[in-house]
């Protein structure tokens, strides 16, 4: 029986200095049915726009191939065939990084060619699974290698990848004239993990991000991306939304969310008085308006976000399909949302089906849609974009 886990994913990245486009592409993708998540990272030949091309290019086709259970081999050849050829250097070029990761089976798949060595953490040591080395024969790929690993994860282990925008930061420098180079990053790693062993994917991925801009002097010579994956105790999460649809079942409603081990977050003014009375408990309101398209969120004890319906669901749909990892969240109540969903692995979504009037307005914003299609958008979209499990419940 495979160890339970959930696996955190996240990947940062800094441009190279005064270019508009990263070089480096980082795709994810979720296939549901299998139970299955695959992450790449390519990084072009160069930088700016050709290198963008030729990473999503090879990114793209790498996540397709492994949802598909491509051969390794196969999808390496296939990628460097179809590469374009650059103008000024006449050659095709672009690393990439394929982890395929397999909740059923319990086990986890990297492929690489020739991005900076993928790193595996137990606990806060460096783990080295068995790596096999595979040449391509074809006419054009002769001699080229792919390399291959396979392991079973466990609650705790890390994988790091990361372009060599990381690695070689500070090339030329006194303190690393080769470069940071990936023993070092290893080794900092660890020491960050001795000192700290719960850091979330995404604040350890910063970390070294910022070390590597610094060993630049903040002015990076390549694209730099680092990604983490980190298998852990699911984080639960609850959004509320709605009143239920039969009265009576008022207090299940309530009960469910007083005893719901997770954090919870609770949208619209009836769906929090119906809390109130039933939990006898106190809402208060705050009059901080940090997004001035959106009422301000309010306090009652015990739920850990309070905010108006409909409007800011609607607003966290639109934050979602323009999400990407480097992307800048604000303070205001979607923004909120969108920060717990992202710290969370299962979102326990609660429907109440009750129809509000108001909504069915014909006079009032497109965006006032029926609750339960918004949050069925949602839903989709943070499985897709965020790689989380999400549960929804209609009452």
């Amino acid at each position: 029986m495979p160890d339970r886990y959930h696996a955190e994913v996240d990947c940062l990245q800094k441009n190279h200095d005064k270019e508009r486009i990263c070089g480096d592409v980082y795709v994810s993708g979720k296939v549901k049915e299998e139970n299955r998540i695959v992450v790449v990272l390519s990084d072009g030949m160069g930088h700016g726009v050709k290198a963008n091309i030729l990473a999503t290019l090879t990114a793209t086709m790498a996540l397709k191939f492994t949802e598909e259970h491509k051969a390794p081999e196969k999808t390496a050849e296939t990628i460097m065939n179809t590469l374009p050829e650059c103008s000024e250097r006449k050659i095709s070029y672009s690393t990439f990084t394929v982890i395929d990761i397999n909740f059923t089976k319990g086990d986890t798949t990297i492929l690489e060619y020739d991005n900076p060595r993928t790193l595996i953490f137990r606990e806060d040591k460096e783990f080295t699974p068995e790596w096999n080395c595979i040449l391509l024969n074809s006419e054009k790929n002769s001699g080229k290698e792919i390399k291959v690993c396979s392991f079973r994860p466990r609650r705790g282990d890390r994988i790091f990848f990361c372009s060599d925008g990381i690695t070689q930061s500070g090339l030329g420098s006194q303190k690393y004239p080769f470069g940071w180079g990936i023993e070092d990053v290893s080794k900092y790693i660890e020491n960050s993990l001795k000192l700290k062993k719960d850091l979330s994917a995404r604040q350890i991925s910063s970390k070294i991000l910022n070390i590597a801009h610094r060993n630049d002097n903040y002015h990076l010579k390549d694209d730099a991306s680092i990604g983490c994956i980190y298998f852990r105790e699911a984080r639960k999460l609850m959004l509320c939304t709605g009143p239920p649809y039969h009265k009576e079942d008022d207090k299940k409603l309530a009960d469910f969310v007083k005893n719901y081990p997770g954090k919870k977050i609770v949208m619209g003014a009836t769906t929090a008085d119906i809390l109130s009375r039933e939990l006898n408990l106190e809402i208060q309101d705050k009059f901080d308006f940090m997004d001035t398209e959106l009422p301000p969120v309010g306090f009652m004890k015990g739920i850990d976000l309070l905010t108006e319906g409909i409007l800011t669901l609607a607003k966290v749909e639109e934050i979602l399909r323009k999400y990407h990892s480097n992307i800048d969240l604000g303070y205001g109540p979607a923004d909120l949302i969108v920060k717990m969903m992202r710290e969370s692995d299962e979102l326990d979504i609660v429907i109440g089906t009750r129809v509000n009037v108001a909504h069915q307005d014909p006079n009032l914003p497109v965006e006032l849609e029926i609750r339960r299609t918004v949050v069925k958008r949602v839903a989709q979209l943070v499985e897709e974009k965020l790689l989380k499990v999400v549960n929804i419940k209609f009452i």
